[in-house]
């Protein structure tokens, strides 16, 4: 019996530790704490094969980094902010999607710790142009 899987699933893994920092302004300094979830998109492909012929099915993923920014500062001003970083991590594995799980899950743990540092770094300018909106009064 041959059996066609094309199942979409979403999973979600364990999320990165967050990341604090402090950013010097003239304002005063402003914290911000940058967390993150990952988002694990899974696709079962391929067939089940008979008794005595190989098995084509395979587990298709692709892990995204979901970003929360939350940034206060000393006056009591606030800047959020909620980005993803797509397709941090990508791959395939033999076999069911739910039987790889774990190793999936780990494989992406490593990266997502990587790319929230890296988002971090990246959203440093945006949220300085932010504060000074907010200290320039323009909210």
């Amino acid at each position: 019996m041959m059996i066609l899987a094309s199942l979409l699933s979403l999973a979600v893994a364990t999320a990165p530790a967050a990341i604090t920092t402090t950013i010097n302004h003239a304002s005063g300094p402003v914290t911000a704490v940058y967390s993150g979830r990952i988002s694990i998109d899974r696709q079962q492909v391929g067939t089940i094969a008979p008794p005595g012929r190989a098995s084509t099915l395979r587990c298709r993923w692709v892990a995204h980094l979901i970003v929360d920014r939350r940034a206060s500062a000393t006056d009591g001003a606030t800047a959020g902010r909620t980005f993803t970083r797509s397709a941090i991590a990508q791959g395939s594995r033999p076999g069911w999607c739910g039987s790889g799980a774990a190793r999936i899950d780990a494989a992406v743990a490593t990266e997502a710790e990587r790319h929230l540092a890296l988002a971090a770094a990246e959203d440093r300018r945006l949220l300085l142009d932010e504060i000074e909106r907010i200290a320039a009064g323009g909210g």
